[in-house]
């Protein structure tokens, strides 16, 4: 299989230019309803959050779902109209609030109890975060976002050219940002949130991708010596489609196990283990397709200014013969 990687350049640019502003619109839309570009989940703004399933699902014999509009009723009086609510598979209730005590959190349960029935305590989840160790989590998993990022150029710079380095932090942040985006998508319509566990799938992603685009410059930088001469393009094209079959291998090897956490590993796992494989998709095709492109591209403009440079060199120098 071979591709005309730099010929369709184009189409490869426009798929990832309309991911991107997808992206970014569901970001944008979710930082004016949520105040944030992801729903961000307790780990991050911090609270009390209990998750409560009906006793009846242990004897499958629930008849009736849970209404988020009877729990709204039973937040009510209690002060709590503003929790996030969600019902996860019709019978299991996740609530987050502010910070409650221990008595706040029993004369909620008691109240859900009286109006939704009786909870299995062995499935009954509560988890409190206090508000300033979530903005330390947060602003911490950022810092290390970044710090990877510079981390990536310094050593594409000395292992290649910065050239390289900038067009691979590019294809990182294509990766980064269109998983942000689903995910900001995921939030607004089927209310998930992200935890820590988010910040390190983006931090497992951009070395998954820097990997891969390691290996197609490696790829070029020996090419370009064994091919010398031939144009820059050229070059690039046949790196990454010799180079193609091991990327694709690698990532349906790497996507596999995490399709079967996905459907297997349980609730906490599930949203950790979907971040991967959709960043991992994308970067294999950030490494294929735009990191490679882009470097091809911005050797051609180089060529092409230095070549007219030339040319102006030749017509000066020729115009000074003449005119002598």
């Amino acid at each position: 299989m071979r591709l005309n990687i730099i010929k369709q350049r184009g189409l490869w640019w426009g798929i990832s230019a309309i991911a991107i502003a997808i992206s970014a619109i569901a970001m944008i839309f979710s930082y004016s309803q949520l105040g944030a570009p992801i729903r961000l989940g307790l780990d991050f703004v911090g609270g009390t959050r209990l998750q409560l399933s009906l006793a009846c699902v242990a004897t499958e014999n629930c008849s009736k779902a849970i209404d988020v509009g009877e729990v709204r009723g039973v937040l009510g009086p209690l002060g709590l109209e503003n929790s996030s609510i969600q019902v996860v598979d019709d019978y299991t209730l996740s609530v987050r609030t502010p910070t409650l005590s221990v008595e706040e959190r029993t004369a909620l349960q008691d109240a859900l109890t009286r109006e939704l029935g009786n909870f299995d305590p062995k499935t009954a989840q509560i988890d409190t975060v206090g508000p300033t160790i979530g903005e330390e989590l947060l602003s911490g998993g950022v810092r290390a976002l970044f710090a990877a990022f510079f981390g990536i150029v310094v050593y594409l710079s000395f292992r290649f050219r910065f050239d390289y380095a900038i067009f691979a932090i590019v294809a990182l942040f294509h990766d980064v940002l269109i998983t942000a985006g689903l995910f900001a998508i995921l939030g607004l319509t089927l209310g998930n949130e992200i935890d820590s566990l988010f910040l390190v799938s983006l931090l497992t992603i951009i070395g998954f991708s820097v990997n891969d685009t390691v290996v197609i410059y490696d790829r070029i930088r020996e090419t370009s010596q064994l091919e010398a001469g031939e144009s820059f393009a050229k070059i690039v094209d046949d790196a990454v489609n010799q180079t193609l079959t091991r990327s694709i291998n690698t990532t349906i090897t790497t996507v596999l196990p995490l399709v079967a956490i996905f459907f297997f590993g349980g609730e906490t796992l599930k949203f950790f283990a979907l971040a991967l494989i959709l960043g991992f998709i994308f970067g294999s095709y950030s490494s294929i397709f735009i990191a490679s492109t882009l470097l091809a591209w911005w050797r051609e403009r180089q060529d092409t200014g230095q070549t007219d440079e030339s040319i102006s060199e030749v017509v000066s120098t020729e115009t000074d013969i003449s005119g002598s």
